[in-house]
């Protein structure tokens, strides 16, 4: 196991152990941000703990070719009232994601220094969120990370309405240029919309 210091690297992603924890430590700054993610490597832990880095294998990913909208899906999409914006409120849609209460997570992994990191990367371009609303009230959305490599690196999402989070990811794929869409690890919810699973290496030749 890795620990960093406050210099700015990290080690190839082929030492991450078999669930994909790569290293500890370091910290939250644009710089490391932006490393972190050209190389294919994410910070996900607790409030409380040391940061984690991680570079899962396999990595879950979506191809947005293979976007997989349900027949239900597609009749929210014709007759929805919703509104789908993109970086209107990226702040808010950052803190709404921190408070949705997740099976089997007793708390959240988008502290306070996360939540100030994002922002900062997204003041600089790094970072968009997608938002949508009915009659005025954000009710789904979510952010990630963008590098201009083509990827899209999911970081979170949120719905306080059915179908919410799943309308402004399907809006959002279809609407973008996108090679891939970086899920990071298995959900269930994303591999309805299509996400499957990849070698670490095949991912990584698409950074």
């Amino acid at each position: 196991m890795h620990y960093l210091s406050q210099d700015l690297w990290f080690p190839n992603v082929d030492q991450a152990t078999d669930d994909g924890l790569l290293a500890i430590g370091g910290d939250l700054s644009v710089e490391r941000l932006v490393l972190a993610y050209k190389m294919g490597i994410f910070p996900w832990f607790e409030e409380g703990n040391p940061i984690l880095w991680w570079a899962p294998n396999p990595r879950f990913v979506l191809f947005p070719e293979k976007l997989n909208i349900s027949k239900s899906m597609r009749q929210v999409l014709r007759k929805t009232h919703y509104k789908v914006t993109v970086n209107t409120a990226f702040k808010e849609v950052v803190v709404q994601c921190s408070k949705i209460k997740r099976k089997g997570q007793y708390g959240t992994w988008i502290t306070n220094g996360m939540i100030e990191a994002y922002q900062k990367l997204h003041k600089l371009g790094y970072a968009k969120s997608v938002e949508v609303w009915r009659e005025g009230c954000l009710v789904g959305g979510f952010y990630g990370v963008d590098l201009n490599n083509g990827v899209f690196c999911g970081e979170s999402m949120f719905a306080k309405e059915s179908n919410a989070s799943k309308l402004g990811f399907i809006t959002f794929v279809k609407n973008s240029k996108y090679k891939l869409i970086d899920c990071q690890v298995y959900t269930s919810h994303l591999e309805s919309l299509g996400a499957q699973e990849i070698p670490r290496k095949a991912f990584m030749r698409f950074l």
